[in-house]
């Protein structure tokens, strides 16, 4: 009796992940993707369709609707997918890049995205066309190997690691090296949950190591032989619906013990059983979130683990930079190159797109080109004669390096164009609402992060945005619409703290006329030489709110809408 009432227990979304995982290592069965290929769509059972696939890159997309049109919070699934291929440290040259022009036009509808891991994202991917696609890819060294599941994920650094004039060291091998250590390793292919890793030698952290599971910042002492560079360390950084900081340690991270200190603190993460149980609480965030762990306590774990002291932390230089872009004509450390950064506007590129930057990055430099986690490109080694040419090619491509602040500091995540779990619709709507904005703000002249995500998950960063747009639903003029609720003053760096939830939504047609009434309060009431933040952080939740209105508005709850959202997905 008691086995008959054990066996009718449910099995839990993690208790049924965890066992798949158990079952099998995905990254051992390539040839079962080959033969699905083969066999067709029918062939792919669930578990290889919503779990297994992910260990490869590869998503089934969403049907257009998202979230609201399926149940349990997920949408609908096409006969279609979608491919991430990793590029660690963003690095990639122009045969890499014609590469991924070349799938994209064959395969991917002539579509691709940057995402905010400096990762390339392919969408309306057949079932042959995924095998095609990794084909191409191995050819030229890339493919989409740990770039999704409970796995190290796409290892970001600084794009521009060893051309920087002001870097402190160049930490591009450390990050490939974390990735050759550990991504795709069998030894990690069961971890939690994701785990992000960065690491970074400059001195914007324009990898954003405040959000990472692991981030790895530039930073140096002086010894009696002279000047030791290494890192600090950082963990349990990320955002999602429960945002939270990295923790720095009190440790010196030695350049040539980087790689192995990393490698510890991913042990330590898959050996936490606890973050096993919840899906929703399984990343490594949570030791101290739910867990009460502390700096003092994590520090002591790794250190056990890797059974030697570190040294405690030096002094570090926290930036100021909001953009953290490198958009622009800037110099190289290399006497008479320059860099050339191009803003994307919210990571979207056509295939042809990359095939011409991939040209100009040949025809003008030495054919590096970079990603950023901003969602652009930057072109490496330009001669400085010749980086206004490169600039005006660049815009005959549809791509700017002079944006105004609203295309420069718009980013998007995937929204219910592609991806099952939206609510709303977030890379047609962020244009607009650049345009928009464009339109009627020309004289807005301050550097604004402007993040849309399309649901909690935060995808699109808007924690650490200066304007965070969360898609919501809401009835508006007796219709379920796309809506998005405002949090405001997100930010890292030395002035790092999560956006604040302003107790205001609105129908995503009504966006940038709140936008609007907010800035122009701004313009109007700012003392001299205030920014936005700073005027941000001197009024209330409850005085923003009324600048977005337009007159009192009494405050909403973030998570509850105003009317019923079908399968109960808010």
């Amino acid at each position: 009796m008691a086995e008959a009432t054990q066996a009718a227990v449910k099995e839990t979304k993690a208790q049924k992940v965890e066992r798949l995982k158990r079952t099998l290592n995905p990254w051992e069965h390539v040839e079962q993707i080959r033969q699905f290929a083969r066999e067709g769509r029918s062939s792919i059972p669930a578990e290889w369709a919503n779990i297994y696939f992910k260990w490869w890159g590869i998503y089934t997309q969403g049907d257009g609707i998202g979230a609201v049109g399926g149940q349990g919070g997920e949408g609908r699934a096409t006969d279609h997918f979608m491919m991430r291929i990793g590029v660690p440290n963003g690095i990639v040259d122009s045969r890499q890049l014609r590469a991924i022009a070349a799938v994209t036009r064959k395969h991917a509808r002539n579509l691709v995205d940057i995402t905010v891991r400096q990762n390339f994202q392919l969408h309306w991917l057949t079932l042959e066309g995924l095998v095609e696609t990794m084909d191409a890819l191995a050819a030229v060294g890339l493919g989409p190997k740990g770039a999704c599941g409970d796995v190290v994920r796409n290892v970001t650094g600084c794009p521009l690691a060893g051309v920087a004039h002001d870097e402190i060291l160049d930490a591009s091998s450390i990050a490939q090296g974390i990735s050759h250590e550990l991504s795709a390793n069998p030894d990690f292919y069961n971890l939690p949950r994701k785990f992000k890793i960065t690491a970074t030698g400059c001195r914007t952290w324009c990898s954003y190591p405040e959000i990472n599971d692991v981030a790895l910042t530039a930073t140096e002492r002086n010894r009696a032989n002279g000047i030791e560079r290494g890192f600090s360390l950082r963990v349990g950084g990320g955002l999602s619906s429960d945002p939270h900081l990295g923790v720095r340690l009190n440790c010196f991270v030695p350049f040539d013990q980087a790689v192995d200190v990393v490698r510890g603190v991913a042990e330590l993460f898959r050996e936490q059983s606890g973050l096993r149980e919840n899906r929703e609480r399984a990343r490594l965030k949570h030791l101290f979130l739910r867990q009460e762990w502390t700096a003092e306590r994590f520090l002591a774990e790794l250190e056990a683990r890797l059974r030697c002291k570190l040294d405690p932390a030096e002094y570090e230089d926290v930036p100021n930079d909001i953009y953290r872009d490198h958009v622009g004509i800037h110099a190289q450390k290399q006497l008479g190159l320059a860099y050339v950064g191009a803003s994307v506007l919210r990571g979207r590129l056509s295939g042809d797109q990359l095939a011409e930057v991939a040209d100009l990055a040949e025809h003008f430099g030495s054919g590096e080109i970079r990603t950023t986690a901003m969602q652009n490109l930057i072109l490496l080694n330009i001669p400085r004669k010749r980086a206004n040419e490169l600039v005006k090619e660049f815009e005959q491509i549809g791509l700017h390096v002079d944006g105004t602040p609203f295309w420069r500091g718009a980013v998007a995540c995937t929204g219910t164009e592609f991806c099952k779990l939206a609510i709303t619709e977030t890379k047609g709507f962020t244009r607009w609402l650049v345009e928009e904005l464009e339109s009627r703000l020309p004289e807005f002249d301050q550097q604004l992060k402007l993040h849309v995500t399309g649901c909690p998950n935060s995808c699109g960063q808007h924690w650490i945005a200066d304007l965070g747009l969360e898609g919501k639903k809401i009835k508006h003029n007796g219709k379920l619409v796309d809506a998005f609720y405002f949090c405001a003053g997100g930010s890292i760096g030395a002035w790092a703290r999560t956006a604040r939830p302003l107790g205001y939504r609105a129908a995503a047609s009504e966006v940038p006329e709140a936008i609007e009434r907010l800035l122009r309060t701004y313009l109007d009431s700012r003392a001299r030489d205030e920014n936005l933040r700073a005027w941000f952080g001197r009024h209330s939740d409850a005085e923003l709110r009324d600048f977005l209105a337009g007159t009192p508005f009494p405050p909403v709850q973030r998570d509850l809408p105003a009317a019923h959202v079908p399968h109960g997905v808010e």
